[in-house]
């Protein structure tokens, strides 16, 4: 099997939810993607391989695709699954010369994708079942226990990189995700979030800030008065995925490293504001979702359109750090 996968880290941990179902079918997956996400696949028993596609968010790249799919060619699949709708993602499978190309109906695919299926976002209603449901025969149900996925973070490389960012890593530790790349309608206020992480250091809970170096300025705002250590822009993914499988616990905006750290086994308190926790939840039994659906929710946008996120102000530290506290002294 030949799965093109999606182009957001998040997205691309869902559908490891997929990689299982066709495990579970006895096929061998590979994986065209994005290279930032090779790392994620290598920690994914489900995948044998990924194959980057060196092409950027958005871009055609036409030479790119056909170079890509010429050179699958010699892998002889039997099928592809073409996660995302566009038009250009399913091109690699076609110049790899699968016979089954397996996709939504979108973006008029056809010939490129030859089995394709109807897009009901009703039956659909979530991210994962969309991903699962292009590995079943058309027309057969969803399972009734979608798989959650799973990331094995490295656990040989895990003591350098604590060495290197000087991390004692002993006792319980919590990560702090701030960014969210949507924009700041899905962001828990910063305030909020370094008086969450000066309670917890008072506790006596080591506190790291996990991100991007688009987070970094984010990181040094929580961590201003000491209490938490900011590792926003440090660290590669891969170098984050496997700190996270290192923590208790993590506190997160709807975000692609809340669902990293759900895949890696941390407890994850998961706040929403403008998104709906119905549409892209925390995929583990060990999660705790605050959402406050107001009326105005979930309205998914960018910026708060009334201008006062109250979906997110609502949620203070001292809840957050009640569901932690309960959840760490439990694992202790």
């Amino acid at each position: 099997m030949l799965v093109v996968g999606p182009s957001w880290v998040g997205d691309m941990v869902m559908a490891d939810a997929l990689f299982q179902e066709l495990r579970r079918a006895d096929a061998t997956v590979d994986v065209v993607a994005p290279g930032w996400s090779l790392p994620i696949l290598e920690r994914m028993p489900t995948v044998r391989q990924g194959f980057e596609l060196k092409a950027a968010h958005g871009e055609f790249a036409l030479a790119a695709r056909r170079s890509l799919g010429h050179q699958l060619v010699a892998n002889h699949y039997d099928q592809a699954i073409v996660l995302p709708r566009s038009w250009k993602a399913a091109l690699v499978p076609w110049f790899a010369r699968v016979p089954v190309r397996t996709g939504f109906t979108g973006e008029m695919r056809f010939g490129l994708i030859n089995d394709r299926r109807p897009f009901d976002t009703h039956q659909l209603d979530q991210t994962v079942k969309r991903f699962v449901a292009l590995g079943l025969a058309e027309g057969e149900p969803l399972p009734r226990d979608l798989a959650q996925p799973q990331l094995v973070p490295r656990a040989d490389a895990l003591p350098a990189v604590l060495r290197r960012l000087n991390l004692t890593g002993a006792g319980p530790t919590v990560a702090l995700l701030p960014g969210a790349e949507y924009g700041p309608a899905k962001c828990w206020p910063l305030d909020h979030y370094r008086a969450l992480a000066e309670a917890l250091h008072a506790d006596g809970t080591e506190v790291w800030v996990l991100g991007s170096a688009k987070d970094r300025a984010a990181g040094e705002q929580i961590s201003a008065g000491g209490a938490a250590r900011n590792l926003a822009g440090d660290t590669s993914l891969a170098e984050a995925t496997d700190l996270l499988g290192a923590c208790a616990a993590a506190v997160s905006n709807d975000s692609g490293l809340m669902h990293v750290a759900a895949a890696v086994g941390c407890f994850v308190v998961a706040i929403y504001g403008s998104s709906s926790p119905s549409f892209t939840p925390p995929l583990t039994n060990r999660a705790n979702v605050l959402y406050r659906d107001l009326d105005c929710s979930p309205c998914f946008a960018r910026e708060c359109p009334l201008g006062h996120l109250d979906c997110l102000t609502g949620i203070t530290p001292t809840e957050v750090f009640g569901r932690l506290q309960a959840t760490l002294r439990l694992s202790s």
